[in-house]
């Protein structure tokens, strides 16, 4: 869960892809990035 800086709603981040608030649509900085695993294979 994240707070937003501006109107102090709780935004909930893995269900949320956007970097908005969505009530007041202030940009949200994540600070928690979802890993981002790649699958890498030789050919």
């Amino acid at each position: 869960m994240y707070k937003c800086d501006k109107c102090n709603t709780l935004v909930d981040i893995r269900g949320y892809t956007e970097s908005k608030c969505p009530s007041c649509r202030y940009r949200i900085l994540f600070k928690e990035v979802p890993e981002v695993r790649r699958v890498v294979k030789a050919r």
